[in-house]
């Protein structure tokens, strides 16, 4: 039996999210954004310090992971590599884990991923079944860790005690996780997730541009995106605005930095999306300072006023 060092995801504390890199239903890859735009993300990010990527094989149908394989060989930077298993309902053993895991290695280019993930739980899955999926995975030596996302507290506890007894670590639980979405802090899964000495990795934290203040009524995200949000696009002026004043506060932070590194003040790993050179540059500005306790408790409180 391989036992995971989960360790290295302790340390760190921001990470790339890759979900736009090919993808055309909710990102509208090749409309407003490129594969040399993708590319120039990825070199900023690396060039930030960002040293953590997370990917899925449904991401553009594996054009993220293909994406993600092709960049690293093009750095000489040391990147840690996270994707997902996606359940999908012709998958129905333990084993389609690690044949799927197989398949994105050879499309990111790799022999092991730093980090494995079950994308979703499913009806057709036992948690335990895919867990012990997962310790094939790393007793293969296709990956040093293995995590779940969009689990809930009573998944994650029994994705945790079947890797426990098998001498394995729950790396991680990535979820949806915004200043407009904290469900995890209210209903115990953030705390849950330090009790157990998981990683929340926080997918979504600036709620697909909402939190850049870019957005407005007249002005919605394109493609579906426009009418996910557009009650919240009415709702949520005073947080940015006030957003805007803390920002101002540490010389000049755009509403995103703000967003990003109020995430990381609550102890969780965001992993914001890039699809270009400006979004990666924006995003790096989330690190190497960190707002107020009192600065916290202020956007949790114009938080609290627009979502229950």
């Amino acid at each position: 039996m391989v036992s995971s060092d989960i360790r290295f995801l302790r340390a760190v504390e921001m990470g790339l999210g890759a979900w736009q890199w090919g993808d055309r239903f909710v990102w509208q890859y090749g409309r407003g954004y490129s594969d040399d735009d993708i590319r120039q993300a990825f070199q900023i990010s690396v060039a930030e310090g960002i040293r953590f990527i997370d990917t899925a094989e449904v991401y553009g149908s594996g054009s993220s992971e293909r994406w993600a394989g092709k960049f690293l060989k093009e750095t000489d930077q040391p990147i840690l590599i996270a994707t997902k298993f996606f359940p999908l309902p012709w998958r129905l053993t333990r084993n389609s884990i690690p044949a799927a895991l197989k398949a994105s290695l050879e499309r990111l280019q790799l022999e092991t991923v730093d980090l494995y993930q079950i994308h979703f739980p499913s009806p057709l899955l036992s948690v335990e079944t895919m867990m012990e999926g997962m310790i094939e995975c790393i007793n293969r030596g296709w990956t040093r860790t293995v995590g779940v996302s969009n689990f809930n507290q009573s998944q994650m506890i029994r994705a945790y005690s079947t890797l426990e007894r098998n001498s394995v670590s729950l790396a991680s639980n990535q979820v949806h996780y915004s200043l407009l979405q904290r469900d995890v802090e209210k209903n115990g899964l953030l705390a849950r997730c330090n009790e157990l000495g998981s990683r929340l990795i926080a997918y979504s934290p600036l709620e697909m541009g909402l939190l850049t203040g870019k957005y407005s009524p007249k002005n919605p995200p394109p493609g579906n995106r426009g009418a996910r949000y557009a009650n919240l696009l009415n709702k949520i002026e005073p947080l940015l605005k006030l957003m805007n004043e803390i920002g101002q506060e540490h010389g000049g932070k755009s509403n995103a930095q703000v967003a990003l590194n109020w995430i990381i003040c609550k102890g969780a790993l965001p992993i914001p999306g890039a699809k270009n050179a400006s979004q990666a540059l924006q995003n790096a500005g989330a690190l190497g300072w960190k707002l107020t306790e009192e600065e916290v408790a202020k956007l949790d409180e114009a938080s609290d006023k627009i979502v229950q």
